[in-house]
Order: structure tokens, then C-alpha cells, then sequence
């Protein structure tokens, strides 16, 4: 009977944990200014690719004492992440106290997704229309 309840209790363990889940997905997607399924996509490939990058600039920074360009991390092999995710083009700010990833839409097709996204050092991120 223990091993009953037990089984009950993880299954609406499981339960809470997806609905939980699916709110945040919903909510992610609101963010972004889309209910579009294929833009929450792109929005979320292109946070995906600022992460790494701020994370890639991070490391540079730790073990070479600067923040760089996005050209430099690249041939450098910091990251492999291209220049865009279209219809995103990515750049990086650097700055003595500092750095932001920008990704700037190059094209408006209507799907309602940001103009552009950005993270900074602190690994904030932030969205402009």
C-alpha cells in the first residue's frame, strides 16, 4: 500500500512540475510579444545564442583580462555561434566596465517579435519594440 501512495504522489509530483512548465512557456512566449509558435521558437534560439555569447565574452574576460568583439570571439574559437540567427544580426558592445550582446531584427515580418534583444555583463537581458 506504501509503494501505492508513493506512485500517487510522484505522479502529481509530475503533474504540478508540467503545468508549471507549460505556464512558463506561455509566459516566455507573451514576453517576446508573439502567441506565433515558430516566433517563440526564434525568440528563444536567439536568447539561447546571447547566453552563449555573454558566457563566451565572461570566460575571454577571465582568462585574458578584456572584453571583446563578437569577430574576435569567433576566430578566436570562444564560440562557434554565427553572426545571425535570421532574421536576427548579433553584435557586441564592449566597454572598460563591461559588455552588452545585442540581437537587432533586420527584417519585420509581421510576427510581432522584438526589435531587439540585449544582455549585459550581469547577464540581464532586456527586449525593445
Amino acid at each position: 500500500m506504501g509503494r501505492l501512495f508513493g506512485f500517487v504522489g510522484l505522479v502529481a509530483a509530475l503533474a504540478v512540475g508540467m503545468y508549471i512548465y507549460s505556464k512558463d512557456i506561455q509566459s516566455t512566449s507573451a514576453t517576446a510579444g508573439t502567441n506565433n509558435p515558430k516566433a517563440a521558437v526564434n525568440i528563444t534560439g536567439v536568447r539561447t545564442d546571447l547566453m552563449a555569447i555573454a558566457q563566451a565574452e565572461r570566460g575571454y574576460f577571465a582568462t585574458e583580462g578584456k572584453y571583446v568583439s563578437l569577430d574576435e570571439l569567433i576566430s578566436s574559437h570562444a564560440i562557434t555561434i554565427t553572426r545571425q540567427r535570421p532574421p536576427y544580426a548579433y553584435e557586441v558592445e564592449t566597454g572598460s566596465g563591461g559588455f552588452r550582446v545585442v540581437a537587432t531584427r533586420t527584417s519585420d515580418d509581421g510576427s510581432g517579435m522584438p526589435a531587439q534583444l540585449s544582455v549585459d555583463q550581469n547577464m540581464e537581458f532586456n527586449e525593445s519594440q
